[in-house]
């Protein structure tokens, strides 16, 4: 090719970029449908969360989004996410959501946005910071000025990543949620507003609505704009509501649609039947109802970003690492039946002669057999400087958001010991003699200690298994040993207290001695591939933790399932040397570890 041939091939990819860049849509409310360039437009969309997926495989998983038939992604977005500490943001890697917009565009998809910033969504405090929680007084989810001010600061900063990604920007953000299911926490209407103005001031100009359960939407819309209904699915029904708090009018829009649930740890795995729900979807879109399936996919909560439930009648309930959900395509992005279902489903409702790309194939998978854990580290032995006062203090106090806290005294007598308040998790040493686990889903937060000699060492070590993320105790979220701890009655003291939170396993030491007492400890091994493929962890032998992987930490497990493995992505192993680490608080002696081809999601083996 000579030069003026590549300076006229040059010049016509800028001119074809130019006017890619110019393409410019329309978004509007029609009377009963949404308006895309001036033509009725049926949403068909499903949910997914940049965070829960590896940013590897946001393509993949947005081309199976499109397999299906869908044309627009649901998203989330965690407050918690991009500034864990106050003031330091962060929008790389898997928290990049712009890119992980500009690729939805990029594979013909739109985006409805919903940064709330509350989120709930099964995430640790919903996508609060736990930095919000550290003055007890400042009030989340209010007008409180204090929480306002910090709000309007992190929007401002994901304006900065967002804004020019709106459809009137020239992007794929067709519409943006203010709040989030605020009915069923409160009736404000000057705080939803409030809401409103501060998405205005930070430059989202488009369209913008609430979403709320159908018993809770008199309280939680806003007088002119678009409530859409969460899990109603009959037609009728959605129509009439939406009608009643819009102005007699649509468009009519399902924000969260549930072919499938979450799990809790201790319960059964939650699974909804896939006929059944293609024909509530089939109804749904036969009516003209757009819809935004939740979830389509919901990948993992990594780390210990989980959240939990709690509200008056039921009592605190964590949520799995697995955020399979049941739903369409599972965890680890395969198509399942509920997947071919809906897609037959929406191939009836595609325009005329517009047909769905094929299904991609299933990713490769592989089991890797008993990986040798050679290295050991006591967690007690390689504890970091601690801060001592008289009375406990909570995580937040101390600065720590997630993982473990350590309280260490001397006492000299027995007793009924009891920690008020306690969030959430703990296990109790008399002289590093384990002699009780308290865990708050069952209510206990007391032991009774007998034959304690003098000057014995009480350790208590707390775990944070997840800030409520819905209902009325949301603003109630501190954690560790919240209020105080009490020895027959009377209030114990000077205490030194050991922030562990997990962050890397970076400072412990490790040696080729193996753990052989109660107290926790780390488990190291390495092990090399030629090839990689997706596989999953078999845990089953294992008590309750987390566990690292070339840096990741991939979440938590727990012996009283329904979760027995954890999910390991392709592009998270590598060929040649891997590490992993293996924490384990309630089981010792671990020589090798080995994964599966296939999850395991339903067993509850253990009884409590």
């Amino acid at each position: 090719m000579n030069i003026k041939s590549i300076i006229t091939c040059v010049a016509l990819m800028a001119a074809t970029l130019t006017s890619t860049a110019q393409t410019k849509h329309t978004f509007a409310l029609g009377d009963s449908s949404f308006v895309l360039d001036g033509k009725p437009f049926q949403m068909i969309s499903g949910e997914m969360h940049c965070a829960r997926i590896p940013k590897e495989y946001w393509r993949d998983r947005m081309r199976m989004a499109k397999a299906m038939g869908l044309n627009t992604v649901g998203t989330y977005i965690f407050w918690n996410a991009h500034e864990e500490k106050q003031g330091k943001y962060d929008f790389s890697g898997n928290n990049n959501i712009a890119e992980f917009i500009k690729t939805a565009q990029q594979e013909g998809l739109w985006v409805v946005l919903r940064p709330s910033p509350y989120a709930c969504a099964e995430w640790e405090f919903g996508g609060y910071p736990s930095w919000l929680l550290k003055d007890s007084t400042v009030k989340v989810r209010s007008k409180d000025p204090r929480f306002i001010d910090a709000y309007k600061k992190y929007i401002a900063q994901l304006a900065k990543q967002l804004v020019p990604l709106q459809i009137t920007h020239g992007g794929n953000i067709v519409m943006v949620q203010i709040e989030n299911e605020y009915g069923s926490y409160s009736d404000d209407k000057s705080y939803m507003d409030l809401n409103r103005k501060i998405f205005r001031e930070a430059g989202f100009d488009g369209i913008l609505f609430t979403c709320d359960g159908a018993d809770q939407m008199p309280k939680g819309y806003l007088p002119g704009y678009l409530p859409a209904v969460n899990g109603l699915d009959d037609p009728a029904a959605v129509k009439q509501l939406i009608n009643k708090y819009h102005n007699n009018k649509g468009p009519y829009y399902i924000a969260e649609w549930y072919p499938g649930w979450f799990d809790h740890w201790g319960e059964k795995h939650a699974h909804t039947d896939a006929a059944a729900d293609a024909a509530k979807l089939e109804k749904i879109l036969a009516a003209g109802i757009s819809i935004n399936m939740y979830m389509f996919h919901g990948g993992t909560t990594r780390g210990f970003m989980n959240g939990a439930n709690m509200n008056r009648t039921e009592p605190y309930a964590p949520h799995v690492s697995s955020y399979d959900y049941d739903a369409p395509l599972d965890e680890s992005g395969n198509p399942t039946e509920k997947f071919i279902k809906f897609r037959e489903v929406i191939a009836k409702h595609l325009p005329a002669g517009k047909q769905l790309p094929p299904v991609p194939a299933k990713k490769a998978v592989m089991a890797i057999n008993d990986i040798k854990l050679t290295a050991y580290s006591s967690v007690f032995d390689n504890l970091p400087k601690p801060v001592e006062a008289q009375k406990t203090m909570t995580f937040e106090a101390l600065d720590q958001a997630y993982g473990f806290l350590l309280y260490r005294t001397q006492i000299s007598k027995g007793g009924l010991l009891k920690l008020d308040a306690l969030r959430d998790y703990a296990q109790v040493y008399i002289n590093g003699k384990k002699v009780a686990v308290l865990d708050r889903r069952l209510k206990q937060d007391s032991v009774l200690l007998k034959n304690v000699p003098a000057n014995a060492v009480l350790d208590i070590l707390t775990e944070n298994n997840g800030r409520i993320n819905y209902g009325p105790y949301l603003t109630d979220n501190t954690h560790g040993i919240t209020k105080q701890v009490t020895l027959a009655g009377e209030v114990v003291s000077n205490w030194k207290m050991y922030r562990l939170p997990f962050e890397s396993l970076a400072g412990f030491k490790f040696s080729a001695k193996n753990i052989s007492n109660d107290l926790p400890a780390l488990y190291k091994g390495t092990f090399t591939l030629d090839s990689v493929a997706d596989t999953y962890l078999d845990m089953r032998g294992f008590g309750k933790g987390f566990v690292f992987l070339n840096g990741h930490n991939l979440g938590k497990y727990w012996n009283i399932g329904p979760q027995q493995t954890i999910y390991i992505p392709s592009v998270w192993l590598k060929k040649g040397k891997n590490d992993i680490c293996v924490f384990d608080q309630l089981k010792n002696g671990h020589t090798t570890i080995s994964s599966l081809k296939a999850p395991i999601l339903d067993q509850n083996p253990a009884t409590k």
